[in-house]
């Protein structure tokens, strides 16, 4: 199942020595540029009635026609699974993820998704590449996530990833005491001989991760996390990486230990912690329509709250001080 779409303008006599692609991502903003180029390369979009290359030049005055197909997500089910929406309205949807949810299908995950629970929430996103869905969380990790319910809007939450102008803020409990905040400005890519995992590479991808301190325990560090860019598994990286990982990290946690003297109270908390203690604390972004800077803010998980309460007794037990 599909939608006909068709659009059609005339070349402002400005765009004269123009290239036919750097037009007409002007002329129809609402579509993302790798969208526009397909049109072209395929010959769903037309100059004068006539198939032309992306680099071509205008003159001013032609008529630019699309006749297209947009593909519909109709393989994935639509599914009546819970979700926690903090915002909605016509163009976006915020939500916050729990634990365990998947993102996006893929193998072995087909059902129970957060693309099933929206395809059934909001039938018409299925109008939207990938349902909308412009980031992910690990299935893991909690909090806050935006999705694009129609195609203007996905084009410009995507625009602002790629320029850095969308905010997300993290929170965490790492294992180590930290002696200030920092920022992790390492390339990654994935794992040379695991292919599950991802890794700081030398020839990788940029990615950098500002973090602070909110507080420090015995052996432990609640920490705050801000992204400039948005690489699989980054955060749980980077910290890895610096030698503090994060508490219940299955893939990049390391050798499982418990702090001296500590607690039954406490080994059996660390001991359950089967995630990584990471949750998406604030996001903020620009409108895609009323071109205000909004942000919300969701409190943490109770399984993280339980955790720093342990983590705070145990080190008030031992009077620690730093």
């Amino acid at each position: 199942m599909s939608e006909q779409l068709e659009l059609e303008v005339q070349v402002p006599a400005e765009m004269y020595g123009v290239r036919l692609d750097q037009a007409a991502a002007q002329l129809f903003p609402d579509y993302s540029r790798s969208r526009i180029q397909g049109w072209i390369k395929d010959g769903n979009l037309k100059v004068d009635g006539e198939s032309w290359r992306p680099r071509d030049k205008l003159n001013g005055g032609e008529l630019i026609e699309v006749r297209t197909e947009l593909a519909r997500i109709e393989h994935h089910e639509a599914e009546p699974i819970p979700l926690d929406i903090v915002y909605e309205d016509d163009d976006i949807l915020v939500l916050n993820k729990p634990a365990g949810l998947v993102v996006h299908p893929a193998a072995g995950h087909d059902s129970g998704t957060l693309m099933n629970a929206l395809l059934h929430h909001c039938p018409d996103i299925a109008q939207v590449p990938r349902a909308g869905i412009v980031h992910r969380l690990d299935k893991d990790t909690t909090g806050l996530m935006v999705v694009a319910k129609t195609i203007a809007a996905q084009t410009e939450i995507v625009a602002q990833l790629q320029d850095r102008s969308m905010g997300r803020e993290y929170e965490a409990v790492v294992h180590g005491v930290m002696t200030g905040g920092g920022c992790v400005d390492e390339p990654m890519g994935r794992h040379a001989k695991q292919r599950q995992k991802m890794a700081v590479v030398g020839l990788g991808k940029e990615a950098v991760t500002h973090y602070r301190v909110l507080e420090k325990f015995r052996a432990h560090t609640h920490i705050r996390l801000k992204l400039e860019t948005g690489r699989t598994h980054q955060i749980r990286v980077h910290m890895a990486h610096i030698n503090y990982p994060l508490v219940g990290d299955p893939l990049y946690g390391g050798r499982f230990r418990l702090p001296k003297g500590c607690s039954p109270a406490m080994q059996s908390m660390l001991r359950g912690f089967k995630r990584q203690a990471l949750h998406a604390k604030k996001l903020e972004l620009w409108h895609p329509s009323s071109g205000e800077l909004v942000s919300w803010e969701v409190d943490l998980p109770e399984d993280m709250q339980k955790l720093l309460a342990v983590l705070k007794r145990d080190a008030d037990e031992y009077d620690y001080e730093l």
